[in-house]
């Protein structure tokens, strides 16, 4: 009877074994490929699930997050047939589990082998300069080509970077005194700038300063002209004066004479005067009205009558 009860309880442990080998559980970025008497049977996303014990078994356990293959250089061949490494790198995800499993044997070899081919062909068009000039080109081709050539295999193929470009050491040289050579040229062509741009301002410093004299020569000028100007329009308005002042001392003169009805003998002398002062002792010859030679003839007879009444 106890053997009987052991061997039940061993029955029953191995049941539960099996039962509970029978649980999977899939966690979370994974899925598994189930196969059901060596055959393709479901694909198994997040979760609780139960399968056949003896029948069913997980053939694959498949990462669905995104990927990361670091491929070692390549040798490639450019088309100026120049030889250089170039290693890759390659972010890929897995979207279709069954065709991950059954697509190809190695997916990563298969990658590996697909990305030298394709980085070899797009390289063998380009030169060297642009090799290294157009890195974003060849990703987009290689990115492009790489995907359209695993999506049969359930892989999509995120980006594709160039990790590193290794020419020969020659051409490394070659291209290190290039760039020392550019950098040198850029200094002086700066160098140059720098001169011809002070050249400029010296001359423009120059120029504004002759145009500067020019104009405060013209404004002196001016001035001058002005105050010259002003000045002879000021003796000019005092030579005015000078002359309305005679002018109006004449006419005070004449209206005062009218006023005092002078008689024809102080006309006649006021005149004789006025001729006296005429001649200054530098005439030679005075034209002497007649009736102002008559007066003067009784002036003269009045003089003498004068001096001999002295005497």
């Amino acid at each position: 009877m106890g053997e009987a009860l052991g061997l039940i309880a061993v029955l029953i442990i191995i049941i539960m074994v099996i039962l509970a080998s029978c649980i999977v559980i899939v966690p979370q970025a994974n899925a598994y490929v189930l196969e059901r008497l060596g055959g393709f049977h479901a694909t198994w996303q997040v979760g609780v699930h139960f399968k056949m014990p003896i029948f069913d078994k997980v053939a694959k356990k498949v990462l669905l997050k995104e990927q990361v293959a670091d491929f070692p250089p390549q040798p490639v061949i450019t088309k100026d047939n120049v030889t250089m490494r170039i290693d890759t790198v390659v972010f890929y995800q897995i979207t279709d589990p069954k065709l991950y499993v059954y697509g190809v044997e190695y997916p990563l070899l298969a990658i590996e082998n697909l990305t030298a081919t394709s980085l070899r062909n797009i390289i063998g068009e380009l030169e060297l300069d642009e090799t290294l000039t157009s890195r974003e080109i060849i990703n987009s081709k290689m990115r492009e080509t790489l995907d359209i050539a695993t999506d049969p295999w359930g892989i999509k193929v995120n980006r594709v970077e160039l990790k590193n470009i290794l020419p020969p050491a020659a051409i490394q040289d070659a291209m290190e005194r290039q760039m020392k050579a550019e950098r040198e040229r850029r200094e002086f062509i700066l160098i140059a700038e720098g001169k011809k741009r002070s050249a400029i301002l010296v001359a423009e410093g120059n120029k504004e300063s002759i145009i500067l004299e020019a104009e405060a020569e013209k404004e002196s000028s001016i001035l001058r002209a002005e105050a010259k100007k002003e000045a002879t329009i000021r003796e000019a308005e005092g030579n005015a004066e000078a002359i309305r002042s005679v002018q109006l001392a004449t006419a005070d003169g004449i209206r005062y004479l009218n006023e005092s009805s002078p008689s024809t003998a102080v006309i006649h002398l006021r005149s004789l005067d006025a001729f006296e002062k005429a001649a200054d002792g530098k005439a030679t010859k005075i034209i002497i009205p007649s009736e102002i030679q008559g007066l003067a003839g009784l002036a003269t007879s009045l003089l003498e009558v004068v001096k001999e009444d002295k005497e």
